[in-house]
């Protein structure tokens, strides 16, 4: 993993991480090394680097912490990431629980080092937010695949308290699923970035203009799969990443796991979901790519279903999508898109 740096680190701060804790010392009066010139950042997670980038264009290159196979909510960084991102220009994130860490970061960042732009992405969407009911039924469980960790599959790492960040744990974090509340992301990205280099907001305008005409047909296809669908629901083996997908096309997702970390499904939630199976002659049982298969194998082997499709909620990417140079766009339009149209059979 590459981290973006300054010719000269400022100095005068002393930098420490440790677990989700980050502390700069010393920084109010820190001497700088800083040349002046807006082009580095760190964004929090996969789709918010995928998405700053392609606002910044040609005048910044901004960098993700999180490794490919991993996922950046319930993450824990190293000890390196604070004095990393204090050396650059930005740090993009999303003021949710789920990333502690990162509200951890953005809120010394904040406190102490005034030169670093801080972009939260969810500004002015408050009332877009979704409830995230935890109990069962309604949860997210997620497990290794295939050899690549996400990094919330370990117990510690869900350990979020109510305490922690504003929401609680209270919202779902996955509003970037939805590309309507995408594009109103990326327009905040390219605010934030026109605040914090002025000289380059026009450039900064338009990118966020022509990457949301992009992000406007994966809506359409989304709408297209919803008002074609032969049926409103489809079985997702797996924790629901997909709530806000649900509440702006009104279609469903139904999930014997649910939403919350720590859920197994039971033998009678998997029969249900067998029979929900049988009677709505669903072919294609959906799972999360950055999930095991196993579940959604099962209810193939014991109903009438034909065959597992994986599908992603976007925030990561695998090695193979890495390596074939898949952002957010591809990830929607090569697995998600597809995917959903044999599930709804709206093919």
């Amino acid at each position: 993993m590459a981290h973006s740096r300054r010719s000269v680190l400022r100095r005068g701060a002393g930098l420490a991480a440790t677990g989700t804790a980050v502390s700069l010392a010393g920084c109010s009066d820190a001497t700088t090394g800083d040349t002046g010139e807006f082009d580095a950042g760190y964004a929090a997670f996969f789709t918010l680097n995928d998405w700053a980038n392609q606002v910044a264009g040609e005048h910044a290159t901004f960098e993700d912490p999180v490794s490919v196979g991993q996922l950046g909510h319930g993450w824990t960084p190293d000890g390196t990431l604070a004095a990393d991102v204090a050396a650059t220009d930005a740090f993009v994130y999303l003021d949710s629980s789920e990333f502690s860490w990162a509200q951890d970061l953005a809120a010394t960042l904040e406190s102490d080092y005034d030169t670093v732009a801080v972009i939260d992405g969810l500004a002015g969407l408050e009332d877009e937010l979704l409830e995230w009911d935890h109990s069962h039924g309604d949860g997210e469980g997620d497990t290794q695949s295939d050899g690549e960790s996400a990094s919330h599959d370990d117990e510690e790492n869900h350990n979020h308290d109510d305490e922690d960040g504003n929401d609680g744990g209270r919202y779902d974090p996955h509003v970037w699923v939805d590309p309507v509340l995408a594009g109103d992301i990326v327009d905040t990205i390219a605010s934030g970035l026109a605040e914090a280099d002025p000289d380059n907001a026009d450039d900064y305008a338009d990118n966020s203009a022509a990457y949301i005409d992009e992000l406007d047909a994966v809506d359409a296809a989304f709408e297209s799969i919803a008002e074609n669908a032969a049926r409103d629901v489809a079985v997702m083996a797996g924790h629901n990443s997909f709530q806000y997908v649900e509440a702006r096309y009104g279609v469903r997702f139904h999930s014997p796991v649910g939403v919350s970390p720590q859920n197994e499904p039971t033998q009678g939630e998997i029969a249900d979901t067998i029979d929900l199976v049988n009677a709505e002659e669903i072919d294609v049982i959906l799972y999360d790519r950055f999930q095991s298969p196993r579940l959604a194998e099962s209810i193939v082997e014991n109903s009438d279903a034909t065959e597992a499709a994986p599908v992603t909620p976007a925030g990561g990417t695998t090695r193979e999508w890495n390596d074939a140079g898949y952002g957010y766009l591809e990830q929607m339009t090569e697995i998600n898109v597809p995917a959903f149209e044999r599930a709804f059979d709206a093919q």
